[in-house]
């Protein structure tokens, strides 16, 4: 018999516009323990953040309505937000990326270069989580 997880008691905002990647990365860090927040374009995703003070985003670049690095940079100018962990999830090439953020401290994920679990391993790693 399979026992649930503990709860982790650590809130993750995914804003993604792929609803099936979307689904698979909630699915996966919610049967982790996490408290999972879902948004499908980037207004939404900005909206949610402010709101509700997630302790990690999962963001990816390339969205509707606002995209990923506006989000991110509106995010910076918010007291709360210039410090919350990033991970910025896209189909843009390392150094593209790279290029985009600077020099911040946000991690970024190739998505064609990961597993869920490896992103699993990544939100735990950010958050001081074993």
């Amino acid at each position: 018999m399979r026992y649930p997880k503990r709860a982790i008691e650590k809130t993750i905002l995914i804003i993604e516009d792929d609803a099936v990647l979307l689904w698979a990365l909630a699915k996966t860090l919610s049967t982790e323990g996490f408290i999972v927040h879902k948004a499908t374009d980037g207004e939404a995703g900005l909206e949610l953040a402010v709101r509700e003070h997630p302790d990690l985003i999962l963001l990816d670049i390339i969205m509707p309505k606002m995209d990923g690095l506006t989000v991110l940079k509106k995010l910076r100018t918010d007291q709360w937000g210039k410090n919350v962990p990033v991970i910025i999830l896209t189909n843009l090439s390392a150094a593209d990326t790279a290029k985009d953020i600077g020099n911040k401290s946000q991690e970024y994920l190739v998505k064609a270069e990961w597993k869920l679990t490896d992103v699993v391993e990544k939100v735990k790693k950010r958050l001081k989580i074993k």
